[in-house]
């Protein structure tokens, strides 16, 4: 009787030892991504009853390649790829994460932007969704959904 109470509590201390602790959100932030899907719904765009869609798979011949990188310190940048190699249209702001959601501020085409995305994490990367004034109506109601993947890097 007593061989199987150690044995029960050798076993449970292997299974508790061996679980990782599940990375918070800012701490899983913190790396580089690439972009794998963008959607981005706009319902009435422009003040109409329209809606646009705006879908890319950012797939191997695609003309852009959207990368981004979160730094502990709480800055950020992103940027886009062409076809060249070349890193071109960067924008750097900040972000922080408060529960689930990820806050950006930055300043991109003369415009400042402050979005706030609900991250899920997946295999690959995460999902982030926002609900923010894309189509600039003035109306905060279009939907961003995007995929990304993690970057991988020679880290030492």
């Amino acid at each position: 009787m007593k061989t199987k109470f150690y044995f029960f509590i050798l076993l449970f201390g292997i299974l508790f030892a061996s679980c990782k602790p599940e990375l918070s959100t800012k701490e899983f932030m913190v790396d580089s991504w690439e972009t794998t899907y963008l959607k981005i719904e706009m319902y009435t765009v422009n003040n109409t009853d329209s809606l646009q869609v705006y879908e890319d798979k950012f797939e191997d011949n695609s003309e852009l390649i959207a990368q981004s990188k979160y730094n502990k310190d709480g800055t950020f940048s992103s940027w886009f790829i062409n076809k060249k190699g070349e890193q071109i249209s960067k924008a750097t702001g900040n972000w922080s994460v408060v529960a689930d959601s990820l806050l950006v501020a930055f300043n991109y085409g003369g415009r400042d932007m402050k979005v706030s995305y609900d991250i899920t994490k997946t295999d690959e990367g995460f999902i982030g969704r926002s609900k923010y004034d894309w189509d600039e109506d003035g109306d905060f109601d279009d939907l961003l959904t995007m995929k990304t993947k993690r970057i991988k890097t020679n880290k030492n």
